[in-house]
């Protein structure tokens, strides 16, 4: 193991046993005797500590001053380093057992990970209690936010809960994640960002969120993940529901509108999946594994599963398809049945024929024929005007002919 990922990895969570820092840097051990040597070495060097054992008797990690230092330009400027953990003496200057590492951010480094080691990113990937500031004056901290883009998941926040707060407290936590989510960015025109809202996802171009965290690839905003621990599976099961029922209006999206349309819109609203660490542990894949639900869902499913939106933009584009080709066949079907007869053969109206006497200022001579019969009527009609009019010129030219005085045989003999 190199030494430089457990440096980052104690700069980033501050804290760490052997036991976290193997399942989050070298998940494909079989135990964590490598992680072990790779600390006592940096031990050696003065570059980490171990602060103080557990009760599971798991020896603390932290790091020095020096190690510290090292950790800082390790890390990313865009990765934000945690505080210094320093030796806390008694009044005869001797080291005393630092107990302030408490089961919650046991649970919050556990949890990263497990996650970590299921192929979700990499140490780089976590950053922990990242302010979300609201303009009421309160400021949302999540306990850890993961990027991990090639993994499916570009951004997610998580909470971890160990059973011990109350579920009003959960949904206040995201019901201020969804506050922070509909923020206007800085110098957003808030006309065009409630115009927006009506267009999907064009709405998060105008949002605050957008140029803190990338797309997430789905509809809604940034998913927020609870990770439970600790207690019973029959407590952390009903801590679910309850959490399920109660902050519905932040994750169950707003149906589209329209008979026919089962389809949600999740545009402007938060994904939230919820696991358990016990889960997690106890199935072969691990975070990989189907061991995460998706509120407002009955299945457990992988991560990337349950963050999809199977009834939502996709279903809607293939509803509407289907809404606008019943309605094309129903315009159709009434168009058909406006569709002249024609009163001579009682054939229909092709759509030319149609078009062209609608075309018409005034009603025509032979509007209710079909074209063919409207030819032959018109040829005939003509054909007839020509018969006519040659018979009248033969009747004024007999008309006008001169009167001729016919001669006798008399006269003609005489002249000879």
């Amino acid at each position: 193991m190199r030494r430089k990922e457990v440096l980052r990895a104690l700069g980033i969570f501050q804290r760490a046993t052997a036991d976290q820092l193997w399942r989050m840097l070298r998940p494909a051990d079989r135990h964590d005797r490598i992680t072990r040597d790779t600390l006592n070495a940096l031990k050696e060097t003065g570059l980490v500590r171990v602060e103080t054992r557990l009760e599971s008797g798991h020896q603390l990690w932290v790091l020095t001053e020096k190690g510290h230092k090292e950790a800082k330009l390790l890390l990313p400027k865009t990765v934000r380093i945690s505080a210094l953990r320093k030796i806390r003496v008694d009044a005869k200057s001797q080291p005393v057992k630092d107990d302030g590492y408490d089961e919650h951010a046991a649970a919050v480094t556990s949890t990263a990970a497990v996650l970590t080691g299921a192929g979700y990113g990499t140490p780089l990937s976590w950053q922990t209690e990242i302010a979300h500031k609201l303009p009421y004056g309160y400021t949302q901290y999540a306990d850890l936010t993961m990027r991990a883009p090639d993994a499916g998941v570009p951004a997610m926040l998580l909470e971890v809960d160990r059973v011990t707060e109350p579920v009003d407290d959960l949904v206040d936590k995201l019901r201020r994640y969804h506050d922070w989510f509909e923020l206007l960015a800085p110098k957003a025109d808030a006309d065009k960002e409630k115009a927006a809202s009506r267009q999907g996802a064009a709405v998060h171009n105008f949002r605050l969120w957008s140029r803190i965290y990338p797309a997430t690839g789905r509809e809604g905003y940034v998913p927020v993940a609870f990770v439970f621990t600790g207690k019973t599976a029959a407590q952390r099961e009903s801590r679910m529901l309850r959490l399920e029922q109660a902050a519905r209006a932040h994750f169950a999206g707003t149906p589209h509108r329209g008979a026919g349309f089962t389809a949600v819109d999740y545009h402007q609203a938060v994904p939230v999946v919820v696991t358990e660490l016990e889960r997690i542990t106890a199935d072969p894949a691990g975070a990989a594994g189907p061991v995460w639900r998706r509120l407002g869902r009955d299945e457990w499913q992988t991560l990337s599963v349950a963050l999809d939106n199977p009834d939502g933009e996709r279903l809607y584009r293939a509803e509407l398809r289907e809404a606008r080709r019943r309605q094309a066949k129903r315009e159709a079907a009434r168009r058909e049945a406006q569709r002249p007869v024609c009163m001579r053969c009682g054939n229909k109206f092709t759509d030319d024929r149609w078009q062209q006497i609608r075309q018409r200022s005034w009603p025509g001579e032979w509007d209710r024929l079909c074209g063919p019969c409207a030819k032959e009527a018109a040829d005939r009609a003509e054909a007839e005007r020509v018969a006519r009019r040659q018979a009248e010129e033969v009747e004024r030219a007999a008309a006008e002919a001169p009167a001729v005085k016919p001669r006798s045989r008399f006269g003609i003999g005489r002249r000879r």
